[in-house]
């Protein structure tokens, strides 16, 4: 009988599926720092972790970065929402940088110069510093 069980045990184990987080290190290179300047093209608000799309202008070109951010749940408990960040914002962004080679960057630090609104990324968790009021 317990062998039974151990057979049993062992073939869910192989055929449940597990939701996995994929690895931060695995994706991004703490190591190589990458700063853009441009304009939210896109803010999705989505989990597991937000991204923005930025346009950034080159001197031929516009080109389109993601960047990914820390999960909804951490965002949404330092006061950010899905109205936070908007199309026609201009950001100055801080990341790493994607391992593959793509515009991608996971956010170390996005700034909004019109109104002072900060998110940064300390340890493993966000701190936002929310717009001055006029």
């Amino acid at each position: 009988m317990l062998r039974r069980t151990v057979v049993v045990a062992v073939l869910l184990a192989r055929v449940v599926p597990v939701a996995a987080h994929h690895s931060i290190a695995g994706v991004y290179d703490s190591g190589r720092a990458v700063t853009i300047d441009g304009i939210v093209s896109a803010f999705h608000f989505v989990n597991p972790h937000p991204y923005v799309e930025i346009d950034v202008s080159e001197s031929t070109a516009t080109t389109r970065w993601r960047v990914e951010l820390d999960n909804r749940y951490e965002l949404a408990a330092v006061g950010m929402s899905a109205m936070t960040i908007r199309a026609g914002d201009r950001v100055v962004i801080v990341g790493s940088a994607a391992r593959d080679g793509s515009r991608g960057l996971y956010a170390r630090s996005l700034q909004r110069p019109s109104d002072g609104f900060l998110y940064e990324q300390v340890g493993f968790s966000p701190r936002v510093k929310l717009p001055r009021t006029p």
